[in-house]
C-alpha cells in the first residue's frame, strides 16, 4: 500500500484586497421579552458548609398579550416560549445580583430546564430563585410558576460569586 504525502494547501482562487474577519462583539443581545422584572424579595442566608453565600429571591414578570413573541408562537393559541421563560429567569437573576451588590454576572451555561406548564398572555409569572456559590461560579436554581401552577424549573451557571 502506497501512502501519498499530504497535498500542499491550495492557493486562494482570487487574490486581491479583502477585509479580515473580525469577531463579533459578545455584548448581550436585546431581549425578546418586553416585560419588566420586579424583584419582590431578597433574603441572604448564612454561608453554607462550603463557606459560600446563598441568596433566595422572588421576582415577578407580568406577561402582557402584546409581547412580540406571541405573534408567531402561536397566532391562534398564544403560548409564551420556553426560551423566553429562561430569559425571564436570567434577567431576574441579574436583577437580584444588582440589588444585592454583586458584580454583574454573565451567563455561563443553561445547565437544565424542564417545562411543566404553559404560560399564556395575561399571566403573572412568579420566579423563585436561589443563588449559591458553586465550584467557582454561581448556580441559580429557579422555578417559574403562574396562578395555574409550576411552569418551569431552570438551573443556570453564572460568573462571579454571591455577595454576603
Amino acid at each position: 500500500m502506497t501512502v501519498s504525502p499530504p497535498a500542499a494547501p491550495a492557493e486562494p482562487v482570487a487574490r486581491g484586497s479583502y477585509e479580515p474577519v473580525v469577531p463579533r462583539s459578545y455584548a448581550p443581545k436585546p431581549s425578546p421579552v418586553d416585560a419588566g422584572i420586579e424583584v419582590t424579595s431578597v433574603a441572604r442566608s448564612a454561608p453554607d458548609a462550603g463557606g459560600g453565600g446563598v441568596l433566595s429571591a422572588v421576582a415577578t414578570v407580568a406577561i402582557d398579550g402584546t409581547e412580540p413573541v406571541f405573534a408567531g408562537h402561536y397566532p391562534d393559541f398564544p403560548i409564551f416560549p420556553g426560551v423566553c421563560i429562561v430569559e425571564c429567569v436570567q434577567r431576574a437573576a441579574l436583577a437580584v445580583a444588582e440589588r444585592s451588590g454583586m458584580p454583574e454576572p454573565r451567563l455561563l451555561a443553561v445547565e437544565s430546564t424542564r417545562f411543566l406548564g404553559a404560560v399564556r398572555p395575561g399571566d403573572l409569572l412568579t420566579v423563585r430563585l436561589e443563588l449559591r456559590d458553586h465550584e467557582g461560579a454561581v448556580r441559580c436554581r429557579a422555578t417559574a410558576s403562574t396562578e395555574r401552577g409550576e411552569a418551569a424549573s431552570v438551573r443556570l451557571r453564572l460568573s462571579g460569586e454571591v455577595a454576603v
